[in-house]
């Protein structure tokens, strides 16, 4: 488990992280969603590092990590940093013997990890002639190559169209898996909201929201609900303690004051004609988003 308590970091007068701590657990993809800025990628640097914290502690299975134990991590920047000159295979293949592999386990590691990832047709091809979503590939073999525990990756599926998102997806899920821990961070939040078992939500620094993904749903579901009959629901509108938020014929999605006014509205749904599902609505990640960060 990697665990980062109290991490903060300042740059001159701006305080980058303010107290920064959450759990990155194994066996659970973990997403770490923010807006620029917001100190993603510098609590990634500080958990690699790669960056010195100004206080807190990151640690490993409870104990503070050493440079053994950061061998042990796999990390992928949001800047491409291959060598474009290098043959796909051979680069990868290099990094594989960078972190002890011998010649030959290095090569058979990276030749099925890139055709894993979709690049078996492109592993004697120069970096250079790939194209961005393929370089992106690239990066991820890169830093999967040498199988570590740890895995950290700063905007994976950025440029890669949605068949790529699916393949990288599945690769990640089963590092997950086989009991790795993986943070990443990504914009595209119905991505990590179909991936990741975990959240972490930051703005200016700070955590706003963290902890298992339906747990956050559940968490910040209140009281809206979803009616839909075979009759006619234009009665909400009027009912007390009901705030209509969407209406369509026989459906309506509603905010109820209380639970007993929500039980009120169901019952007098049934009473008027067939209930097809009477539902609590919970919110999307996008929605949990705009909320804690307001």
């Amino acid at each position: 488990m990697l665990e980062l308590r109290g991490v903060t970091k300042s740059y001159g007068g701006r305080r980058a992280l303010d107290g920064v701590g959450f759990d990155v657990a194994p066996n659970r993809l973990t997403g770490f969603v923010g807006g620029n800025g917001a100190g993603k990628t510098t609590t990634m640097r500080i958990a690699l590092g790669v960056l010195d914290a100004d206080a807190g502690e990151v640690s490993l299975d409870g104990s503070p990590i050493t440079a053994t134990d950061r061998r042990r991590f796999g990390y992928m920047p949001e800047e491409r940093g291959l060598y474009p000159k290098m043959k796909v295979g051979e680069h990868i293949a290099y990094l594989a013997r960078l972190h002890g592999y011998a010649k030959a386990d290095a090569e058979a590691s990276a030749t099925r990890l890139l055709t894993q990832l979709g690049l078996g047709e492109r592993i004697g091809d120069k970096v250079e002639t790939l194209s961005l979503g393929n370089q992106q590939r690239a990066q991820i073999a890169a830093a999967l190559v040498h199988d570590p525990e740890v895995l950290i990756l700063d905007e994976p599926f950025s440029g890669l169209d949605p068949l790529a998102v699916d393949v990288v997806a599945g690769v990640l899920q089963e590092r997950a898996a086989q009991g790795v821990s993986v943070l990443f961070s990504s914009h595209q939040l119905d991505v990590v909201e179909r991936l990741c078992d975990d959240l972490v939500i930051i703005a200016a620094g700070t955590i706003r929201a963290a902890g298992p993904a339906e747990a956050l749903r559940e968490q910040h579901a209140g009281r809206r609900f979803e009616l839909r009959t075979t009759g006619d629901v234009g009665w909400l509108r009027a009912e007390p303690g009901v705030e209509v938020v969407d209406f369509a014929g026989g459906s309506a999605v509603f905010d109820a004051q209380t639970d007993e006014v929500a039980q009120r509205v169901l019952r007098r749904a049934v009473s008027d004609g067939a209930v097809l599902s009477f539902s609590p609505r919970r919110p999307t990640l996008a929605q949990i988003f705009k909320e804690v960060i307001q």
